[in-house]
């Protein structure tokens, strides 16, 4: 650690407080697409001449198939079609497998819909939470973002900023750092961005191992939303899953989940990894680029795994 003060623990009036604060300030207006609507077609074509060297790299991590402390669940991966020692060597057979997943895992790099989030009854925008079925999402799914996600990515790299490797689990980000990294960074985050915040997650779980992170990882402390809504942010994604662990939040478990997706209308992409990203900007001498991200058109989803990209 560097030395710097954790921000304080918020009760629940406090968060109540940032709760409507949030929410009064946010871009995204009420339901629709939420904070999607920020990025406008002209705002796709400015990011678009963010792409300058054509130089391009993936913000997921592998999808994982084995267990581990922080991913009791994996993905399934079987084989399905001809494999080795099943080869005919002489006419057409296909190989083929299948896949099966939880997309709100602790380890897959995936979109959160405006669905997933239920907070007092209800989803963003006050939608009745009933609309979410046993047969899925009839409002707010992944549906919404079906033709992708494209517009301008700002990396912000908080160990950078701290002189570290990585943040340890429990430590938290706060508006003022988030601030204090874009000056550092010579980059400032606008209007219908996709912002990501790197922690270190990955670089610390792949030098020292998979942990619990559902009880101990960084992330943003819950008053870092107030820069977010701010400056209009319009996906948030983190190499962690945004929100730290434990809660800075009295009774909310997921303070960031809930501001960003219930208060604002924020899309988020949790368990990203920038381990290839942050030295490419650091390289070029420039924290932003050009980001699509594409999720599956899983009917009435509350969440896809995705792999975005960025070309700088």
């Amino acid at each position: 650690m560097d030395g710097r003060a954790q921000t304080p623990r918020l009760d629940a009036a406090g968060f109540r407080d940032l709760y409507e604060r949030v929410r009064r300030t946010a871009a995204g207006g009420r339901v629709g697409r939420g904070a999607l609507e920020t990025i406008t077609p002209e705002r796709v074509v400015a990011a678009a001449r963010e792409v300058r060297s054509g130089r391009r790299v993936s913000l997921a991590a592998p999808v994982e198939t084995y267990p581990g402390p922080d991913n009791p669940e994996p993905a399934g991966h079987r084989m399905t079609g001809a494999v080795a020692g099943a080869i005919d060597p002489s006419g057409l057979q296909f190989a083929r497998d299948h896949f099966d997943m939880n997309i709100h895992g602790d380890a897959d790099s995936h979109l959160d819909a405006l669905c997933h989030v239920i907070y007092d009854g209800t989803l963003y925008g006050g939608t009745d939470a009933s609309s979410v079925t046993p047969q899925g999402a009839e409002a707010l799914s992944v549906a919404l973002v079906r033709d992708g996600i494209v517009g301008r990515g700002v990396l912000l790299d908080i160990p950078r900023l701290r002189g570290v490797p990585w943040l340890e689990p429990g430590e938290q980000v706060s508006a003022a750092e988030l601030a204090e990294a874009e000056a550092a960074q010579g980059v400032r985050v606008g209007g219908g961005d996709l912002l990501f915040v790197r922690v270190g997650h990955r670089r610390r779980r792949t030098e020292l191992g998979a942990w619990e992170s559902a009880t101990a990882r960084a992330g943003l402390h819950p008053g870092a939303m107030e820069f977010v809504a701010e400056r209009g942010v319009a996906v948030l994604g983190g190499d962690g899953n945004n929100d730290a662990a434990p809660s800075a939040a009295e009774g909310v478990d997921y303070p960031v989940h809930v501001l960003a997706v219930h208060a604002m209308g924020v899309h988020l992409l949790d368990w990203l990894q920038f381990e290839e990203l942050a030295p490419l900007c650091e390289q070029e001498g420039r924290w932003s680029f050009l980001c699509t991200v594409a999720p599956l058109r899983l009917p009435r989803a509350t969440g896809s795994p995705v792999n975005p990209i960025a070309v700088l």
